[in-house]
């Protein structure tokens, strides 16, 4: 279960943040304004994301971060959301490794749906006076995860109803669970592997706001 081993991570590097994310572990990073402070707050967030990770059914042994590869970010990685794709990406993905991204993804939804239900409508708000209330919150993952599940060749019409919200997770989980191929540079898209990431980390990025605003 990746125990025992150095933990790999890759730096997205923009103009004036850096984020710091896992390879071995879907949906686990952090930012930072430097190399150093990103590497640091993924360290500090270890028992945050080991709540996702045992949810999952996962043993969470990370060991220490080991830098494996640096990409350039971009505007969008200064302002907050990871979106540059390393080139482990593009490598073929295995069913163990879809297994566990699956996984991933079905305890983060969870744990999102009980930290909501725990928290009040209106959330303290941030140190600008912003930050979404509980449902705008909710909601907006859930909008996201529509337009992040079209690059995964999944497409839904929009919902209002736990039925559809399910029966497009259900969708995403299974196009998660298929192995893949080798990605080709330039291909239509994202790579599974990338796409398992992103939907996992925004879920977990807004489970880790409601918590730290809802009181």
């Amino acid at each position: 279960m990746l125990t025992g081993m150095n933990h790999r991570v890759y730096l997205e590097i923009g103009p004036k943040k850096v984020f710091a994310c896992s390879i071995d572990w879907p949906g686990w990073c952090r930012i930072g304004r430097t190399e150093e402070a990103a590497l640091d707050t993924l360290v500090d967030y270890t028992p945050r994301f080991r709540t996702i990770a045992e949810r999952a059914g996962l043993e969470f042994a990370p060991g220490d971060p080991a830098v494996v590869e640096r990409v350039r970010g971009d505007r969008t990685t200064d302002f907050g959301a990871i979106s540059a794709i390393p080139d482990f990406d593009r490598e073929p993905v295995e069913a163990p490794e879809a297994a566990r991204a699956v996984a991933l993804a079905r305890a983060a939804w969870a744990v999102l749906a009980e930290v909501a239900a725990a928290s009040p409508e209106e959330l303290r708000k941030g140190p600008r006076g912003g930050g979404r209330d509980r449902d705008k919150m909710v909601a907006h993952v859930v909008e996201a995860e529509r337009a992040y599940a079209r690059k995964i060749g999944v497409r839904h019409k929009p919902f209002k109803d736990e039925a559809g919200l399910t029966a497009m997770r259900d969708d995403i989980a299974g196009a998660l669970a298929r192995p893949a191929p080798a990605f080709p540079p330039g291909g239509a898209g994202w790579p599974v592997r990338y796409a398992a990431r992103r939907i996992v980390w925004h879920v977990v990025d807004h489970i880790w706001e409601m918590e730290d605003r809802r009181t």
